[in-house]
């Protein structure tokens, strides 16, 4: 039971939860703009299924990493992280990008397929997995600089 305790201990207080739940974004868009791009190479709906999917998981998972992170800033840097506020307004970005591709794609299924609105949909995935890319590198400058 002492072992339990100490893990729980570990996860809770002494490890940043941070670290461990960007990864999930940065997967996801990855994998959601990967997808994108071979169902619009081939044409193939059930891929253009798994990026949609992907983008999904990658907004709930991005709504557990802006909020560890805030907490994260709050907890281990007093509020002065630095790049603190770009993280901040790259995150809202990044929700309101996977937001509206979401729902776009929600309304209209076939709406990669389209010539109104296809394209600025298929960039909306390119954009986020840029969006997250950019949120972990700068995380990465929190931890070990520039």
């Amino acid at each position: 039971m002492d072992f339990i305790t100490r893990v729980f201990n570990a996860i809770t207080q002494l490890h940043p939860l941070h670290p461990i739940t960007v990864h999930f974004p940065i997967g996801l868009t990855a994998a959601a703009a990967l997808f994108v791009l071979l169902a619009l190479i081939t044409r193939k709906k059930a891929l253009e299924q798994a990026a949609y999917f992907n983008i999904i998981f990658a907004a709930a998972s991005s709504v557990l990493a802006i909020a560890t992170g805030m907490r994260s800033n709050l907890i281990n840097y007093d509020g002065g992280a630095p790049n603190a506020l770009v993280k901040v307004v790259l995150g809202v970005l990044l929700m309101l990008i996977l937001l509206a591709a979401i729902l776009a794609r929600r309304r209209n299924p076939d709406l990669l397929w389209s010539k109104q609105g296809g394209a600025l949909y298929a960039a909306a995935y390119f954009a986020s997995f840029a969006i997250a890319l950019t949120l972990g590198f700068l995380g990465g400058v929190i931890l070990y600089g520039f």
